[in-house]
């Protein structure tokens, strides 16, 4: 009887131990971490594509970045993504872009986040100072590599605060800027996207909500601006009215988490190693100053062309307050394109509409 009985919890442990790791390969999938190659209709290599993942040593640390082109031939183009922490080539990943049809496609993955995280991080040292160096260098080393004089640049959300202070300092690198979802006065934004959320919930007689609303009280203190800031309501609202990182997007969780950990374009180390970067990437003094950034004192005119491109449903950085930068901004040449039916990630999620507008900065 007790053998039986052993017999049958052996059985039981082992089944159990099959699931968990069958689980696993489905939550976590291994991989070697190699990027997608492209590939012509016949299934042949295109022969003047790149599809790699390389690091760039800077100051004693390896910068990851992710470089894509369909042809190395076209221009240039280093994308500084939001977060800080999460790798903008994530959103490519689950919503692809048209980037790759018109550009030589750099994601660079900042110092202390994504394939540049590294636990021996200081994290006194994540300052702006720092990410503009490292920006500087990444485009330096492009320029070399692909034997470009200058380079075309996007900043997304949190990248829009590095990317526009770099190019302040060092614009004689690049041809223009491209601004989505432009960070120009966060704490405005967070005013502006709290009364917004905060009447929608009124409008649809969402007690629950306006309950939660009640407790972060923004417009009494900045303490009480930041407590929102980092709460999980913001987000929940966000995503719940449809302007967070999409339109239509419901959740972080399910939008961007999940799918991460099935990006094969990412070993399952790598993987963790994005989320270990996002927990300490808001504690960074970069982050601290780009909530604190007022680009409508700090930035009168740029020397290069800016093009913004803005999601009309974005309140993560508030649409009219991008509309306004931009009529404020002197430069030599800019345009403002609209995305009707987008919020804070337009060009990946109306592609077809932002290929007709990167044509436009590049040919006409």
């Amino acid at each position: 009887m007790r053998k039986k009985r052993g017999y049958k919890m052996k059985i039981a442990f082992i089944v159990v131990v099959v699931v968990l790791f069958f689980l696993i390969m489905i939550i976590l999938p291994p991989s070697t971490g190699k990027i997608p190659q492209f590939y012509d209709n016949n299934g042949e290599l295109l022969a003047n594509s790149i599809s790699e993942k390389c690091y760039l040593e800077v100051d004693d640390v390896q910068l990851g970045m992710i470089i894509l082109a369909k042809d190395m031939s076209n221009p240039v183009l280093l994308v500084c993504g939001g977060g800080p922490g999460i790798p903008e080539y994530l959103l490519e990943n689950i919503y692809p872009s048209k980037l790759v049809d018109e550009f030589t496609v750099c994601y660079l993955e900042y110092r202390g986040t994504g394939l540049s995280y590294n636990s021996d991080i200081n994290i006194s040292d994540m300052t702006t100072e720092r990410y503009v160096t490292d920006i500087l260098e990444v485009t330096n080393y492009l320029r070399k590599r692909f034997s470009q004089e200058k380079i075309y640049i996007l900043g997304h959300s949190f990248g829009s605060f590095v990317a526009i202070k770099t190019i302040q300092q060092y614009p004689e690198y690049y041809y223009a800027y491209i601004a989505m979802s432009q960070i120009c006065n966060q704490k405005e934004s967070e005013y502006r996207a709290y009364n917004y959320m905060k009447k929608q919930y009124e409008l649809s007689g969402n007690n629950k909500m306006l309950k939660k609303f009640a407790e972060y009280p923004i417009h009494e203190s900045d303490e009480m601006c930041k407590k929102y800031f980092s709460s999980s309501l913001r987000d929940t609202a966000m995503h719940d009215l449809g302007v967070g990182t999409t339109h239509d997007m419901r959740s972080v969780i399910t939008g961007i988490f999940f799918p991460s950990l099935k990006c094969i374009a990412y070993t399952w180390q790598e993987r963790i190693n994005i989320w270990r970067g996002k927990s300490v990437a808001a504690s960074f003094p970069v982050a601290a100053d780009c909530l604190d950034f007022n680009a409508f004192d700090n930035i009168k005119t740029l020397q290069i062309p800016i093009y913004f491109f803005a999601g009309k449903y974005d309140y993560t950085c508030c649409y009219s307050l991008q509309k306004e930068f931009y009529e404020q901004i002197d430069a030599p040449a800019k345009q403002f394109y609209i995305f009707e039916n987008a919020a804070h990630s337009p060009i990946y999620e109306d592609s077809e509409k932002a290929e007709k507008f990167f044509q436009e900065i590049l040919y006409s």
